[in-house]
């Protein structure tokens, strides 16, 4: 080709790349949820006191959920928020894009590390439990909210564990929630930056209503299983020896070893 031409063509090339570049990194500003405006009103009232520690000190607050990010697995550790009643709600938004967490420092992980994974974006604050508001729901495809799953695990025991927080989350007015996967050594990985897949999933239910604390907790395979959660609720300690995550040291001794020792199905309603 004669250089003549060859130029201008490069030109336009370099121009019409860096257009459609800046043309995505707005359409992604765009999409990232806006909270600054509704954090006096947030939802995001879990108690400081009843927030987990953190093994990475990597601790972010949104408006709606705080989590602690592990940058070594590109996933959160924990996800912590509460569930009021007042926060139950079946409004359909518009599904968002998955967005990276800007105000994770070291970057939270892509969402195109999942594709093609055979693993599904498992949001650990479900989108479910944020239908109050567009920013609430926004909020929960930041993709430090997420971690890979199998998909029958996700849409099957998994669903089912977080239908049920929400009936709890009516029944007693409010519970308080903290979940994520067991993040250890030597566990796969999906995508260009090496996302961990865990191998077990927890969640943790705390009711604080009327004063009286009770909790109970699930640690349940990444896997399709047609057992009901119910089989798979296990003391508090178990997840904590497993994660070295303490989740209530900030309560007075007597009641956090009572709590972290309990499987007690019937203060929840299950005979």
């Amino acid at each position: 080709m004669n250089r003549r031409y060859l130029y201008p063509i490069l030109t336009i090339l370099v121009v019409a790349i860096l257009y459609f570049a800046e043309k995505y990194v707005n359409k992604q500003t765009e999409a990232y949820p806006d909270t600054s405006k509704v954090l006096v009103e947030s939802s995001q009232e879990f108690s400081e006191n009843l927030l987990p520690t953190s093994t990475t000190g990597a601790i972010v607050t949104h408006g709606f959920f705080t989590l602690s990010y592990s940058e070594v697995h590109e996933q959160a550790e924990w996800v912590a928020y509460e569930l009021s009643q007042s926060h139950l709600s079946n409004n359909e938004f518009e599904r968002p894009y998955f967005v990276e967490d800007r105000e994770v420092k070291t970057g939270s992980a892509d969402y195109r590390n999942y594709k093609n994974s055979g693993f599904d974006r498992g949001h650990l604050c479900p989108a479910g439990d944020r239908r109050f508001s567009y920013e609430a729901y926004h909020e929960t495809f930041l993709t430090s909210n997420i971690s890979p799953q199998d998909r029958e695990f996700n849409s099957g025991v998994w669903n089912f564990l977080e239908q049920k927080v929400r009936y709890w989350a009516k029944k007693y007015d409010g519970v308080y929630v903290v979940t994520g996967g067991v993040l250890k050594e030597a566990l796969p990985t999906i995508g260009d930056e090496n996302v961990s897949v865990p191998e077990e999933f927890y969640k943790i239910i705390l009711d604080a209503s009327d004063g009286n604390f009770k909790v109970l907790a699930f640690l349940i395979p990444n896997k399709a299983t047609n057992e009901s959660f119910y089989e798979f609720v296990v003391p508090v300690d178990d997840i904590e020896a497993k994660t070295g995550i303490d989740f209530f040291s900030s309560l007075p001794d007597s009641i956090e070893e009572k709590l972290e020792a309990s499987t007690d199905l019937k203060g929840w309603g299950k005979r």
